[in-house]
């Protein structure tokens, strides 16, 4: 369900938990790492031992998670407004699914062909792995994180949040349209109350052309894969997660369409010149519907 490609997909779901613009923050920073920085994670790697004992909170938070869609139609007494609130922060992936794209997509390049070949296939060096696993600690805390206890929590966290301390700031590789993609961004993050307001009107007016919302979607998902820029675009999703967190939008905007509307505009942004105008268009005419051009000329 979650990888780099359908980053929007991943966004979604960011996007309406509790602890979603964490992950995307620890993403993001993720997708800047080079291989000298994995010696400085690996050595904040914290014991085996005692992330076993993390872990198993984790197992059973993320089991909580999985059935908390199933609990809304079968829970007797759930009134019609706490069934909506369940639905709306309940995520279409999982944990594991977060966890497979950070190690197999976000951390692609510490994968190397096993030594001995044959059916072992690729693994990681030790440092690579130990990387890893700070960056999984990280993020599982924040997914989780009003199904775990605080005390798990900070213990899982703490490890990333010493090894940032020791990490060189790096800027984020937003594709050729960084300008006009960074433009929307901040212009997002700084929304005010009617800004809001226009931006969920114009996500209801738009629901009823979803269809041809998710074929230019996947036109310029496309367009995206195939001019190199799947790490661009996935930066710029999760900069949006963060972005609509900081601007207050309610969830119930988000899950309503809000996210779906802003989440196209970057993604036609980031393939503005290598998609056709159309597809352009749909994507980001409810956005300037709403909002004006400003932001993407």
């Amino acid at each position: 369900m979650y990888s780099l490609v359908s980053a929007p997909v991943l966004g979604f779901d960011l996007t309406r938990l509790h602890g979603g613009a964490a992950v995307a923050d620890v993403l993001v920073r993720a997708l800047t790492l080079t291989i000298d920085d994995l010696e400085i994670l690996a050595a904040a790697h914290a014991d085996d031992w005692d992330r076993l004992e993390l872990w198993q909170e984790v197992d059973v938070a993320a089991r909580k998670r999985g059935t908390a869609a199933a609990a809304v139609g079968t829970t007797d007494g759930m009134d019609l407004v706490g069934a909506l609130t369940v639905l709306e922060r309940t995520p279409l992936g999982t944990i594991d699914g977060l966890l497979h794209c950070l190690r197999h997509d976000v951390l692609d390049w510490t994968w190397r062909r096993h030594p001995s070949g044959g059916a072992t296939g690729s693994a990681q060096s030790p440092n690579a792995s130990r990387a890893a696993g700070v960056l999984c600690d990280a993020l599982a805390a924040a997914y989780l994180r009003e199904l775990l206890s605080d005390d798990t929590r900070r213990r899982l966290s703490a490890p990333w949040v010493a090894a940032v301390r020791q990490l060189p700031e790096r800027t984020t590789d937003l594709g050729p349209q960084a300008a006009a993609v960074t433009r929307l961004i901040e212009r997002v993050r700084t929304l005010g109350r009617p800004e809001i307001d226009k931006l969920t009107a114009a996500a209801d007016q738009a629901r009823p052309g979803i269809a041809t919302w998710a074929a230019s979607m996947h036109s310029a998902t496309w367009s995206v894969f195939l001019s190199g820029r799947v790490r661009a675009a996935a930066v710029a999703q999760l900069d949006l997660v963060q972005a609509i967190d900081s601007a207050g939008i309610p969830v119930a905007g988000r899950a309503g369409g809000v996210w779906n509307l802003l989440s196209g505009a970057v993604q036609a942004l980031v393939a503005r010149d290598a998609v056709d105008a159309r597809t352009v268009h749909r994507l980001l005419d409810p956005y300037l519907t709403a909002l004006g051009t400003a932001a993407v000329d």
